[in-house]
């Protein structure tokens, strides 16, 4: 009984220094972002339209660069998710062991390969094939970045689709098959759906991944600060923005604050994803059991 006490505690100190951390991030880019709103008004701010913080009079509205996050995520969400919950049927339902053993590593591996490889694949390669192919005005756009982002979160996606099919009780699918279900029709008509939680937590993942990337965005998109919904337009992205700025601007001026300002938007957009995947999973939890 002392053992499990002791392990008890140990976890629950874990749980609450996560706790902690968290809010502690929060706190330190509330207190610096907030006071660019002694500069600029929070309407100009979040609906401006214009990004030139180092003009002889600045701009400083975030709009361009929180449509170019969101273009770029939602681009690589649309190619990604169908992708990966294909394969992931695929490697749960339909594959055999010993494939499955060698696949399933082989697209988890991708998660671990460095952002900035991607970034330079989706430059020099992905780039080239893309303005090809649909012949676009900006070699670097905001499709490039989409296809990259999608690559990489595609090992999210597989991984935990994969393993939310593999846990729906093999009863469910023998229950559709004795009543005559072909075994398509069972994978889609019963396994999905009971695996229709961790499937949308797996694509909530994938989500929260893409928007907080940094590097291959940077490299990918072109970084052109515009307000466009044109997946073959450049565009510039929240976090390559931080990334690029922040290096070079004075410590305390009105373009530091609004840079975590902006990490204070992204910050909260991020909660914001898991919070629903959260809510979702819970829901369809309960509507299960």
């Amino acid at each position: 009984m002392r053992t499990d006490s002791i392990i008890e505690k140990f976890f629950l100190i874990c749980a609450l220094s996560s706790i902690l951390v968290i809010a502690l991030i929060f706190i330190f880019l509330f207190k610096e972002g907030i006071q660019t709103f002694i500069y600029v008004s929070p309407i100009q701010f979040f609906t401006g339209s214009i990004w030139q913080p180092v003009a002889s009079e600045p701009k400083y509205g975030i709009l361009p660069l929180v449509a170019g996050s969101i273009l770029v995520t939602l681009g690589a969400t649309v190619i990604a998710v169908p992708i990966g919950i294909l394969c992931a049927t695929y490697l749960a339902e339909v594959s055999n062991p010993a494939a499955r053993e060698i696949l399933k590593p082989m697209i988890e591996i991708l998660a671990g390969v460095p952002s900035v490889v991607f970034g330079f694949i989706a430059l020099t390669v992905l780039a080239d094939f893309t303005h090809g192919v649909f012949n676009t005005t900006y070699r670097l756009n905001a499709l490039n970045g989409a296809v990259i982002l999608a690559v990489m979160i595609m090992p999210t996606v597989v991984s935990v689709s994969e393993d939310a099919i593999s846990a729906v009780p093999k009863e469910y699918k023998e229950a559709a098959l004795a009543l005559g279900a072909t075994r398509w029709e069972a994978s889609r008509r019963v396994v999905l759906p009971a695996a229709l939680s961790g499937i949308i937590v797996a694509a909530m993942l994938g989500i929260g991944r893409a928007i907080g990337e940094t590097m291959a965005v940077l490299m990918a998109t072109g970084n052109a600060p515009l307000l466009t919904f044109d997946l073959l337009n450049s565009v510039e992205t929240m976090t390559a923005t931080i990334a690029i700025e922040m290096g070079e601007v004075a410590f305390g001026s009105p373009h530091y604050h609004a840079l975590f300002a902006i990490g204070l938007v992204l910050f909260a957009m991020t909660f914001i994803v898991n919070l629903i995947a959260e809510l979702v999973s819970a829901k369809f939890r309960s509507l299960r059991y």
